[in-house]
Formats: structure tokens, C-alpha cells, sequence
């Protein structure tokens, strides 16, 4: 029988072989079991998903991704390639688009995430954006992302909103946002309420990025951004509503609420509750180096087995 396959990106210069970056985890496919077939990442995106599979062996039958984000539009095209050479994504294309974007989760998690709303589109005038924040209060700090990523690391620029009843400033970071995201903006906009999360005693963020198979966590760990962290969140609330969503496999990254000096612990959007920062497709979520993610591999190559029979 044949071994149960992860495809993996292939290295752009060297395409006979995995993308360095996803080398590790190819190395932990095959100890747990299982083997690899390389993509041509590229290529998809350039919109040849018959050329960007050509490396996946013909009647492979269920399988696995694992590597960089891909567009919907182009996950759909990349499952409809596999399925014409025998193969079959364990994440359908509507599972990824309802994990991958926001607009997809957002309703399954609104009790336990900040606030929002999103604007199609890649172009927004300030009626609309005026709109958008009047649904989140028309007042207070939010953040400007789109429908996958945000540009925190453009704070100042092209994330934080101070006072969405700036209408002039909403615009700017907004018009910023879409510039530096270019060609790579997902879906659209979307408005966040701001919330502050607590931080470990020397400044680290308290986030953890849980790993989610049918329902069930598989693996808790670090958030790529805090790889250092050592957090063991509380699932209680998470955990009904993963399920809910009904997606295979699946991410949340999960931050704790700072505590005012007034403030007490507690659940869901209380002070001191763990709160849903992103949910994100677990096929294209990255997992930082150095993890043991031993349990996370057999479990995926268990449930290639498991869909063969």
C-alpha cells in the first residue's frame, strides 16, 4: 500500500526538492510514517494547477497540503487538478475558504473574537468606511486587516485605527493597508475593535496557536510571532465552536485579555478570558521551528489512512 502523502511545496531554484522552509516538516512526515509529493507553488499562482501538480503522483487518492497560503480562487482550481490526476484534498474548497477568511468563521466565533466588519472589494470610499465603523460602535480604537492577513507590523501606518470616529484617519490607514498589500489583498477589508491582551512578565505576548483535527486539539504551541511562549490556554469555550464550524482541520490563535486594576478573570469577552485572535485553514498556517509536532503529523497521515477505507 502506498505510504499516505503531504504534498509540500517545491524550492523554486531546485524544484526536484522541498522547499527549504518546509524541509523539517517533510523530515517529520516520513518518521511518522508518511511520505511527501512537491507542488509547484508558483505555477498555481500563476494559474497552471495542472503544471503545479505535475509532481504528485497519479492515483494518490486522499491527501494532504502543507505549505504557503493560497488564494480561494486558486485552492479551488488546485483541488479540481488533483481530482483529475485520482487525488483528493481532505480540505474541500469550501472547508478552506470557510477557515481561510474571515468572513467564513467570523459568525461561528463572534461570541468569543473581537468585534468586526469587512468590506468587499479592494478599493473603499469613506461612506463605506463611515458604514463600517458605525457597526462596530462608530467610536474607540480598531485595527485594518483584510480578509486573511493584517499588517501589524506597520502599526502606526497600515493596522491601528485610534478612534474610528476619525473618518480622515480610518481612510488613511485603510489607503495605506491596501498600497503595501498590493496585489496579495485578500478578499477585502475588514474593521476589528482593538482589545488590548496581557503579556508575561518580561514583555512576551501570552498567545498560543492551537491545532485543531476533526474537533479535537492535536497540538498546542507557540504563536509564530512568540515562538518562546509557553501558554496553556482554556479550550471550554473554543472547543464546541471549532466543531461547529465543521471544518477538518483547522487553527485558532488564542490570546488572553489584559486585566484592568478593576478588572476580574473570566470567560468569552470578559477580562482575563482567552480570546479567538484568527482562525486559519491548518494546511497553509505556519508552524514555528523547533516544535514538536510529532503528535500533529501521525494524526494527519492517521486520518489519510483512515479516509482510504
Amino acid at each position: 500500500m502506498v505510504d499516505p502523502i503531504v504534498i509540500l511545496p517545491s524550492d523554486p531554484l531546485l524544484p526536484r526538492r522541498t522547499d527549504p522552509h518546509f524541509a523539517w516538516e517533510a523530515g517529520l512526515i516520513r518518521a511518522a510514517g508518511g511520505s511527501t509529493a512537491l507542488l509547484d507553488h508558483d505555477a498555481l499562482l500563476a494559474g497552471d494547477a495542472e503544471a503545479a501538480v505535475r509532481r504528485v503522483p497519479v492515483g494518490s487518492g486522499p491527501l494532504w497540503y502543507r505549505g504557503w497560503m493560497i488564494p480561494v480562487a486558486r485552492y479551488a482550481e488546485l483541488a479540481g487538478a488533483l481530482a483529475d490526476r485520482g487525488c483528493a484534498l481532505l480540505t474541500g474548497p469550501n472547508e478552506y475558504a470557510t477557515a481561510h477568511e474571515l468572513p467564513g468563521w467570523y459568525r461561528t466565533f463572534e461570541p468569543v473574537t473581537p468585534a468586526s466588519a469587512w468590506l468587499p472589494g479592494t478599493s473603499w470610499d469613506r461612506p463605506a468606511l463611515a458604514a463600517a465603523a458605525s457597526a462596530l460602535g462608530g467610536r474607540g480604537p480598531a485595527i485594518v486587516k483584510d480578509y486573511v492577513k493584517s499588517r501589524k507590523h506597520e502599526w502606526h501606518e497600515a493596522c491601528y485605527v485610534p478612534e474610528l470616529a476619525d473618518v480622515d484617519a480610518l481612510a488613511r490607514v485603510a489607503a495605506r493597508f491596501a498600497e503595501l498589500q498590493g496585489e496579495f489583498l485578500a478578499g477585502g477589508l475588514v474593521l476589528r475593535r482593538f482589545e488590548s491582551f496581557a503579556r508575561t512578565t518580561d514583555g512576551r505576548s501570552e498567545e498560543a496557536r492551537v491545532w485543531w483535527l476533526d474537533g479535537e486539539p492535536v497540538l498546542v504551541g507557540p504563536h509564530p510571532d512568540c515562538p518562546a511562549s509557553r501558554v496553556e490556554p482554556d479550550l471550554s469555550a473554543v472547543r464546541p465552536l471549532v466543531r461547529e464550524l465543521g471544518c477538518r482541520f483547522v487553527t485558532t490563535d488564542l490570546a488572553r485579555r489584559a486585566v484592568s486594576s478593576s478588572g476580574a478573570g473570566g470567560a468569552g469577552g470578559a477580562e482575563g478570558g482567552w480570546r479567538v485572535v484568527e482562525v486559519g485553514d491548518g494546511q497553509v498556517s505556519e508552524l514555528p521551528s523547533g516544535v514538536d509536532a510529532t503528535a500533529l503529523f501521525r494524526a494527519l497521515l492517521g486520518a489519510v489512512q483512515a479516509a482510504r477505507f
